[in-house]
């Protein structure tokens, strides 16, 4: 069977992999197999409105309200629901230390305005003087970020934005997070870690992590002095903020892979510590993940790939900055190109069955030869039946609970 795809990007990369596997290219209105789209579309797809159903042979490359964790109000709410879910049930993973959570301290202090302004003012006033980044939460590629050190200048960019945050109406809500200002610097200089995680399921949730990540630069170095509060070049690592810095095309795009990283964190600080930090890494997207899961509508004819943004701070202590739902698939340099056209292949080929046809029928287990980059990050299928298999020996085990 020849497989018919559809895009609504026009990035080569998607459509490049698509052909050379001998796919066909076709409209929206025809018969699909494969359709990999913006999230605007596939929110119209699902829509009630639509009317549209599809087949056992087709899926697509978003779950309907993906936004869940790609908003960062949403992101917000979720991982603090899910804390106190744990809470309630007794579970040890939600135990605290002055007042932190032990284990799932894993995003900066946060507040959504103007819900949440009393709560943070409080908060502000624990350690006045201290910065933090305010983002538009339905906003993406570093648009509208600011940072603040003083109430006054929150308060007066309430009034000049015509939207005082004693009213609960307004046009557009923000994060106010805590500003992670003792970032880890490599030559001087700030970065993020951008990780890209593929989901196949959230119930029973499937996960598995890309090995070739990168890291994204700051152009200018790395200052927390008052006076470069508004210098988005010393604290925005967005590729798009960046690219309009001096030095971005002299630094090989501003990227460095995740195993330079990893080799160069074991020479500077150890192999244990780099370790640690890296399974601490894969620790907080599990449970980002596991966060959402019971909200997200899952639906077998879907699957996600996410771009995780990731801060290590000077203690390496990895924080979760945000999550997109749409990765950019541009390429900036040769390597960047290489990576991204990689990334497409190997989910294709963990989210098509061995016939070569997609079946929602299947049970979403790959052959471990289709990984390629992929590394599996859970799978609660196989969780479950272990512990099945330990209770009937009377054993009791389980890596991520």
């Amino acid at each position: 069977m020849r497989l018919a795809f559809c895009t609504d990007l026009d990035k080569s990369v998607v459509v490049f992999n698509c052909e050379k596997r001998g796919w066909t290219q076709v409209g929206p209105v025809d018969d699909w197999n494969v359709y990999w789209a913006g999230t605007q579309t596939c929110r119209s797809l699902f829509s009630v409105d639509s009317g549209y159903r599809m087949n056992d042979n087709q899926i697509i490359n978003h779950f309907p309200n993906h936004y869940e964790i790609s908003r960062k109000d949403l992101l917000v709410k979720n991982i603090k629901r899910y804390r106190r879910d744990l809470e309630k049930e007794g579970n040890n993973l939600a135990e605290r230390g002055d007042s932190k959570y032990l284990h799932l301290d894993f995003i900066p202090v946060t507040f959504v305005l103007p819900a949440d302004y009393n709560m943070f003012v409080e908060e502000y006033r624990k350690a006045p003087q201290s910065t933090w980044i305010m983002k538009p939460c339905g906003r993406s590629q570093g648009s509208g970020i600011f940072l603040i050190n003083k109430l006054s200048k929150l308060k007066r960019w309430s009034r000049e934005s015509k939207s005082p945050f004693q009213q609960q109406l307004t046009k557009e809500s923000y994060v106010i997070s805590k500003y992670i200002d003792n970032p880890l610097l490599i030559g001087g200089k700030k970065f993020d870690l951008r990780l890209y995680v593929l989901v196949t399921s959230f119930r029973p949730l499937k996960a598995y992590q890309f090995k070739l990540g990168f890291c994204r630069f700051c152009t200018v170095k790395y200052d927390s002095s008052v006076t470069k509060l508004d210098n988005i070049y010393v604290h925005l690592t967005n590729v798009s903020v960046q690219k309009h810095g001096g030095e971005y095309n002299s630094m090989h795009g501003g990227k460095l892979s995740v195993e330079n990283l990893r080799i160069h964190l074991e020479s500077t600080r150890g192999k244990q510590v780099t370790d640690t930090l890296f399974n601490q890494i894969s620790w907080l997207i599990i449970h980002s993940l596991k966060a959402i899961a019971p909200v997200i509508a899952t639906d077998r004819h879907c699957f996600e790939c996410y771009g995780y943004d990731i801060i290590i701070d000077n203690n390496l202590k990895p924080w979760l900055i945000e999550v997109n739902a749409s990765p950019s698939l541009t390429s900036t340099t040769a390597n960047d190109r290489i990576l991204k056209h990689k990334l497409i292949d190997n989910i294709f080929n963990v989210v098509i069955p061995p016939s070569g046809v997609p079946d929602v029928r299947w049970n979403k287990i790959p052959s471990p030869e289709s990984l390629g980059d992929f590394e599996l990050l859970i799978d609660e299928d196989v969780i479950n039946n272990s512990e099945l298999e330990n209770m009937n020996n009377g054993k009791t085990s389980s890596k991520w609970k």
